[in-house]
């Protein structure tokens, strides 16, 4: 009989310091009605519950158990910008994961905030391909040496693993992370990232030489480029994976997506939990003595709260209550709020308090949901509902300081979410829609430039025949209008640009080349970042470090704090005739 190797395995990623129960919106059908519901999901205290139960489980089958972090812990909300990565390590460290992966988002701050971190955590952080061989020792905030990181062996040109007893044999895990850290993050100039299929491949090679056959690669690459992984790497076991915010699993009956849980690319299953906490991935896994799955179980689970809201069209009564709770009583995938309590009394009594404040300060009334999409679609064909209305912030805010602006110019990434019907308060708006505090920036450009920044973000987004870097570079803008059809030859797709007319929204004229233009970034984009590399190019870049991009928000929603008004305008100069190929 072939012997069989038993893991219990617990997931996470992209949790982005929600360490609090995330609010969730499901669709049902109930009978002839259609039904939102409205609920809150996960949080540390919720995940740390289900994590102990399946330690507990696994413990009294003898089976090991490994618990995973995919990566990007850090930004997100209040509580990251508050505390800085403090609080993110000691909530972790009440988790206990085995490993984290380093995400984009874990060095947005640059290595000094991750090496804090490091040295505050109590398990090993995961980067097998960045590479820290020339990285300064004595400057502050270094990486370089840590004992708990293990990133790239430049003098084997593999990464550094972690192993661990299983069963009769060995488990190996392997972290690696985004290549194209430089283009998207902020990585220090001397801390470089090696090809991540490539360093796997070599890695997996020499543990197969090792007699190592059981391999989990922890990935912070995203659904599309774990498939690649593997595709073209031969003998991971396992890839688990995050920054895709991808939620596996069959939630069609909540109005969610269909995406398969544990999904196999050439003998190698792939699983991702989601984002921001709100579900926890839980598998039993079976394997062979060669290290190939034999059977993969589970799912991810959302742990919801025990009442919840509903809404329709129609009135809505008890009955209609009860029978949605049986609903999602029975679905497969939902658990309820039961909690850690030691690890919801640390939220409350020690970082809650100091963030409550910002939590009660009221912004704004917002009429309606605004949904944040990154890319256009068919359901949405401007793509981002609330995105223009940050970048008309930039825009007019910026306008206040420097009558000379043209322009705004946005990406899709730096908005983190949608904006629910209701009040949106400070702590919404600098914990969540826009947790990053990136400086505005203004700059001076010729029209070619702005042409090719436009096509390159949009390419790089899409990856229309172009490796992009994700979603994430998709372009939102105030005073500019564009028209791309990724179906032309790179070069001819952004085929037509205009600029608004000054204090007229209903008047355009043609962006020249030649002519020189004004606009405002972040820092992040100015930057050059995700395919805005054009910007580079502009004649002067000119810093406004008393403006960044969550205070021209906060400033333009406190000149109108009813946003009715407002969302009678058409602000979505961004998506006109826009095909992706």
């Amino acid at each position: 009989m072939t012997q069989s190797y038993t893991l219990s395995l617990a997931h996470i990623n992209d949790t982005h310091s929600n360490f609090e129960p995330c609010r969730v919106q499901f669709s049902l059908n109930l009978g002839q009605h259609k039904l939102d519901v409205t609920s809150h999901s996960g949080g540390y205290a919720r995940i740390g519950h289900h994590i102990t139960k399946a330690r507990q489980a696994a413990a009294q089958t003898n089976t090991p158990f490994v618990f995973l972090h995919g990566g990007d812990s850090f930004q997100g909300t209040l509580y990251f910008s508050h505390f800085k990565g403090k609080a993110n390590a000691h909530l972790l460290n009440l988790l206990a994961p085995d490993a984290m992966v380093i995400g984009n988002h874990d060095i947005d701050e640059g290595n000094a905030r991750l090496a804090e971190f490091a040295k505050q955590i109590d398990f090993p952080l995961l980067a097998g391909n960045m590479d820290l061989s020339q990285e300064d020792l004595n400057k502050p905030g270094c990486l370089r040496g840590l004992p708990n990181i293990l990133d790239y062996d430049h003098e084997q040109k593999r990464a550094k693993y972690l192993l661990k007893p299983f069963h009769d044999t060995t488990l190996a895990i392997v972290g690696i992370t985004l290549d194209q850290m430089k283009e998207i993050a902020r990585p220090d100039p001397d801390t470089h990232f090696v090809d991540a299929i490539a360093t796997t491949a070599r890695t997996v090679e020499h543990l197969k030489n090792q007699g190592i056959k059981h391999i989990i690669v922890l990935s912070h690459l995203g659904l599309d480029q774990d498939k690649r992984l593997a595709a073209e790497v031969e003998g991971i076991s396992l890839i688990v994976g995050g920054h895709t915010h991808t939620l596996q699993g069959d939630f069609r009956a909540l109005g969610l997506s269909n995406l398969p849980y544990g999904e196999v690319i050439n003998n190698t299953p792939i699983v991702h939990a989601g984002k921001y906490a709100e579900v926890v991935g839980l598998a039993e896994i079976t394997f062979d003595a060669e290290g190939k799955v034999q059977s993969l179980t589970g799912g991810n689970y959302f742990m919801l709260d025990q009442h919840f809201i509903l809404s329709a069209n129609t009135t809505v009564d008890n009955q209609d209550y009860q029978a949605v709770r049986q609903q999602l009583s029975q679905h497969p995938n939902v658990l309820w709020d039961d909690a850690d309590t030691d690890i919801d009394g640390v939220i409350r009594d020690i970082y809650k308090p100091a963030i409550a404040e910002m939590e009660n300060k009221v912004l704004a009334l917002v009429p309606k949901n605004l949904v944040h999409t990154r890319l256009p679609s068919k359901a949405l064909p401007h793509g981002s509902e609330i995105a223009p209305w940050v970048s008309r912030s930039m825009f007019q805010e910026a306008k206040l300081v420097d009558p000379r602006v043209n322009f705004a110019l946005h990406n899709a990434g730096g908005v983190r979410q949608s904006v629910a019907q209701g009040q949106l308060t400070l702590a919404d708006v600098m914990g969540q829609l826009l947790p990053f505090e990136l400086p505005l920036v203004k700059y001076e450009i010729q029209g070619q430039f702005l042409y090719q920044a436009l096509e390159s973000a949009i390419n790089a987004a899409t990856n229309n025949s172009v490796r992009g870097t994700g979603a994430g570079s998709f372009p939102y803008t105030y005073g500019l209008r564009y028209y791309y059809d990724g179906r032309r030859p790179l070069g001819e797709r952004l085929f037509r640009l205009e600029m608004m007319q000054q204090d007229s929204q209903s008047l355009w004229y043609p962006v020249e080349p030649e002519s020189l233009y004004v606009g405002v970034s972040t820092s992040y984009t100015a930057a050059g970042k995700e395919g805005y590399h054009p910007l580079l190019q502009a004649r002067w870049q000119e810093s406004m470090e008393s403006l960044t991009l969550p205070q021209a928000f906060i400033r333009f929603l406190n000149r109108s704090p009813n946003l009715s008004d407002l969302l009678s305008q058409h602000v979505h100069y961004t998506s006109h005739s826009q095909r992706m190929g």
